[in-house]
């Protein structure tokens, strides 16, 4: 692939998918629900059977998305011109009378965000069995949507993203960053990040260069890192799959990375980072994560997922194309005692926030290492910001606080009962808690409409509860604050 920036390619191919109406939208209208989810699942029967029309959409769709063949007269129609170069470029491969993709180009949408992305072809297609090569590129995938989901998008100066790929995270940083760096050590990965950026014309606030990790930033600092790192746990078989396989042993690479990234971070910077981590043996997984924290960052670690070692092997033994393979049981034999001989008991899966406080933050850094399996909004990102602001805020009897608009009271017990049994606050957005809550936190939350102070509330619900109040308030006032920092009050 000739290098974007002194190519046409790019803008030519875009031209040409625009002409088409070759869109996330426009795609998934065209191959109906059906056909839409089985692709989901790659699967290409029901895709293939709704589209055999032979516009130029359908042919991009069946070309690229499908991986089936297509007339090279059909091709022309929809890449007019083109065929040819991007068959030298790599992009697609002649044969007599047909054009099959040897690179994947679909179209994503996210938010505001219209756009296209290449990457090497999506492996596995109905069951094929495919090995992937040591310097893959993989395209789109859950992980790379769930980190874009996570991030933060307010507007920044410097971004940084640790570990391209084939460059989404590049693409959705550009949209609110003056300046991206895109980093990796798979030259392909930077050639197709490069190209990418071309191809949705933000070349010019996306630099890509070569280099593990953050050695090709060393002496720069960010406002925002964002990083799906290789994450896989695995032993040190000798076969590296780049984009997955650190070469790191254990969960070394996200450890590094974590301790390594407050020296990159400006003032008020961000890290964010998805990951896989060891459950080991004996310790508390957010004890272990929490050592690896710098004194010098807030940090909210959010444990999405635990995986079995068995089921974690069998996951990326698929994934790599492996499985059914004559040597499935050894691999997956050695990998399991692997596991066992290192004290790994599970493996976990989730988010690593870290905000660089300022050189004049007061009090101790904030720590919340969260357990939370449960279904959240997405995209996430809201969220964290929140958790940051409302480690700002001041709680104390003169505090003026407000409950959050989506939090609603639920109440259980048995029916025709005076009194309910249970309270419970739940949230209906962002990570959507839930807390149990007595009567007094109850009254106080429903009181907090901004009117009157927390001591005001407090006072009022002990004379009405038959409390004491000096007691009451040194109960409740570390519970107020405990309400603030979980999303049920705000100021």
């Amino acid at each position: 692939m000739t290098p974007a920036n002194r190519s046409d390619l790019p803008a030519r191919l875009r031209e040409a998918l625009q002409r088409a109406g070759f869109t996330y939208d426009a795609v998934a209208e065209l191959l109906g629900p059906l056909g839409h989810a089985a692709l989901g699942r790659n699967e290409t029967t029901p895709g293939l059977r709704a589209t055999r029309g032979g516009t130029p959409l359908e042919t991009l769709v069946r070309l690229f998305l499908l991986q089936a063949p297509v007339a090279v007269a059909a091709a022309e129609r929809a890449l007019p011109g083109m065929v040819d170069r991007l068959a030298v470029e790599g992009f697609l491969e002649q044969g007599v009378g047909e054009v099959a993709a040897r690179l994947d180009v679909r179209p994503y949408a996210t938010g505001d965000l219209d756009l296209w992305v290449v990457s090497d072809l999506t492996p596995g297609l109905d069951g094929r069995p495919v090995r992937v090569g040591t310097d893959h590129v993989l395209g789109i995938s859950s992980a790379s949507t769930s980190l874009a989901q996570l991030t933060l998008r307010e507007p920044v100066g410097r971004a940084l993203d640790l570990g391209t790929g084939c460059g989404v995270q590049a693409l959705h940083l550009a949209a609110h960053s003056r300046r991206v760096v895109a980093t990796d050590v798979n030259q392909r990965a930077l050639r197709i990040t490069g190209f990418n950026a071309a191809l949705n014309e933000v070349a010019d606030r996306v630099e890509v260069r070569d280099g593990s990790f953050f050695e090709p930033v060393r002496d720069e600092l960010f406002d925002l890192i964002a990083t799906n790192p290789p994450f896989v746990i695995s032993p040190a078989t000798g076969e590296r799959l780049v984009y997955r396989d650190s070469g790191l042993p254990g969960d070394r690479v996200v450890e590094d990375i974590v301790r390594a990234a407050p020296r990159h971070l400006a003032d008020g910077g961000w890290c964010q980072v998805l990951a896989n981590w060891v459950i080991a043996r004996g310790r508390d997984w957010d004890d272990r994560l929490a050592s690896w924290i710098s004194e010098d960052c807030d940090a909210f670690v959010v444990q999405r997922e635990v995986l079995d070692p068995a089921a974690y092997v069998e996951l990326w033994l698929k994934d790599a194309g492996l499985h059914g393979g004559p040597d499935y049981a050894e691999r997956y034999d050695t990998w399991l005692s692997w596991f066992d001989d290192q004290g790994v008991e599970g493996i976990g899966f989730g988010w690593i926030n870290l905000h660089r406080r300022g050189s004049d933050a007061a009090g101790a850094p904030a720590r919340d290492l969260l357990e939370w399996p449960y279904d959240v909004e997405q995209p996430i990102a809201p969220a964290i910001r929140d958790w940051a602001a409302a480690r700002e805020v001041e709680v104390g009897p003169d505090s003026r606080l407000l409950v959050r608009p989506d939090v609603q009271q639920e109440t259980l017990g048995a029916p025709g009962a005076e009194d309910p049994e249970t309270v419970v606050l739940r949230q209906q957005v962002g990570l959507r808690r839930a807390r149990r809550v007595d009567t007094v936190e109850a009254g106080l939350v429903g009181a907090c409409d901004g009117e009157l102070t927390v001591g005001q509330i407090l006072d009022a619900l002990a004379q009405l509860l038959d409390l004491d109040a000096a007691a009451t308030r040194t109960t409740y006032l570390p519970v107020v604050r405990e309400l603030v920092l979980e999303g049920f009050l705000e100021d």
